[in-house]
């Protein structure tokens, strides 16, 4: 967790507490996003880091953050067509996981699951003053890749924000989803 740390206060905090982050957090596209990866295994640490980082941004740069747990956002699609985490378990244990990870992928098709997200964003956003974390994307997996997620967000994105993604880094500029899937390099964001 020391290297995690270190590049969260080294590497992505400086560029945060800039008066504009965006310019500095864009990779080849032209949002104002970032991923910053760690190992799956570090998760509950890294919620603590994320919560502390918040806090000084708050605090010490005068900016707004803004928290958006996809756990969350998929909690309230599946509630939107009726189920609970329970039923899924369940459902799971009936049909296996992957009859299951179909379903649930289905519902954020049909819920759209992006627009759930975006609607979390802040309203009447300033580029200036607000930062957005998008926390908790290892809840989506196996059934939804954040790099889609990005790809329909991409346009709703105006203010700094950072995806914090459970994975691995598969060099120079591959992302590995909870460093199972093979490695993704459709990322047109900076990573850090």
């Amino acid at each position: 967790m020391t290297q995690v740390r270190k590049r969260l206060k080294d590497d992505l905090e400086p560029i945060l507490r800039l008066p504009d982050p965006g310019p500095k957090l864009k990779g080849n596209g032209s949002r104002p996003a970032a991923i910053f990866w760690y190992p799956p295994r570090h998760e509950f640490a890294l919620r603590r880091e994320v919560m502390d980082l918040q806090t000084r941004l708050v605090g010490s740069a005068g900016k707004r953050v803004t928290v958006i747990s996809l756990a969350e956002c998929l909690d309230a699609a599946l509630a939107a067509r009726g189920f609970d985490a329970a039923q899924m378990i369940e459902l799971e244990t009936k049909v296996g996981l992957k009859t299951m990870a179909n379903t649930v992928t289905d519902v954020l098709k049909k819920e759209r699951f992006a627009d759930l997200v975006a609607a979390r964003l802040p309203h009447e956003p300033d580029p200036a003053r607000d930062v957005v974390f998008i926390v908790r994307a290892g809840a989506l997996y196996p059934v939804y890749r954040t790099s889609a997620l990005l790809d329909h967000l991409s346009a709703a994105l105006t203010v700094p924000t950072v995806l914090f993604y459970p994975g691995a880094l598969d060099h120079p500029s591959g992302l590995c989803f909870m460093g199972v899937h093979t490695a993704d390099s459709s990322y047109r964001t900076r990573i850090f």
